[in-house]
């Protein structure tokens, strides 16, 4: 079976580096899934999830607060702004986060509601990660 090369990378260091078959991002635009030979591109990422399928493994999945994503035929780089394996995740304080988020959006105007909406959408794509990780751990 073929496989892509992908580095996954954060300001705090090498966060994943290998051959996997098929790695699955969180776009700007929507979920992106990457085989070999895939067509070069670059994106944005939002705060979500990628999910790595690695031959001979279970699924891997590390999440991304954002940054970009570089496709070439084979290799695929992200340059995250911050990531955590799955593993690092904490549901309680995701979802604590995501009602301070809230809070913080009900009495926001201009400049502070674009923040808050961010700060949000973060929260609340980190609690999803936690969740998920929380339901294969059973």
């Amino acid at each position: 079976m073929s496989t892509i090369h992908v580095d996954i990378v954060s300001a705090e260091g090498e966060i994943f580096s290998g051959d996997v078959e098929m790695i699955v991002a969180p776009a700007k635009m929507g979920e992106l899934g990457i085989k070999p030979r895939h067509a070069p591109l670059i994106t944005n990422l939002q705060p979500g999830e990628i999910r790595l399928q690695i031959p001979d493994e279970e699924e891997r999945q590390i999440y991304v607060t954002g940054g970009i994503l570089e496709v070439q035929p084979h290799l695929v780089t992200v340059l995250a702004d911050s990531a955590l394996h799955a593993d690092q995740l904490d549901e309680e304080a995701a979802r604590e986060a995501q009602e301070a988020a809230e809070k913080a959006m009900a009495g926001a105007v201009g400049e502070d509601l674009a923040t808050a909406q961010g700060d949000l959408v973060e929260a609340a794509a980190r609690y999803r990660a936690a969740q998920k990780l929380r339901g294969k751990r059973r």
